[in-house]
């Protein structure tokens, strides 16, 4: 529905990692979305990059799903200035709750583009199935081990 809440996650940023996201602003390399990505961002830690690698940074959000506040399979959540960009059908991405993995992450985790990523959101959001969920979870540890998506 759009609520916002915490989203637990290991630190992998250094403390004032928000702060710097202006100032990196240009390097942007999703620049087809609302979306922050840098392939080689700075504010990542060194013990950040490995918790990343191996996918361990999401693990706290197992607290969010316990709460009620996420899902294991669903969108991912993103922050609240980037929802505030979504357009007027990205928003059907709230429609569900956010998940620690989705159909987008275990078919390009962030190789895809943010249209590519709410094509695939949104096929999620209006096909969901029990079975789906499943097929996903098990593609998530595939990519997880593989460090790669999975067809």
């Amino acid at each position: 529905g759009g609520k916002s809440f915490t989203l637990y996650k290991f630190r992998s940023m250094v403390r004032n990692a928000q702060q710097l996201k202006a100032e990196l602003q240009q390097f942007n390399e999703r620049s087809d979305g609302p979306l922050f990505k840098m392939s080689q961002d700075p504010r990542v830690t060194r013990s950040g990059r490995h918790l990343r690698r191996l996918s361990l940074d999401e693990l706290p959000q197992l607290w969010n799903v316990v709460r009620g506040e996420m899902s294991l399979v669903g969108p991912r959540p993103h922050e609240p200035e980037e929802v505030a960009r979504y357009d007027l059908g990205q928003h059907r991405l709230l429609n569900l709750k956010p998940g620690m993995t989705g159909l987008a992450q275990v078919s390009g985790r962030s190789e895809l583009s943010f249209s590519e990523e709410a094509r695939l959101d949104t096929f999620y959001v209006e096909n969901w199935s029990l079975g789906q969920d499943l097929v996903i979870l098990v593609k998530t540890v595939v990519v997880v081990l593989q460090r790669k998506a999975v067809a």
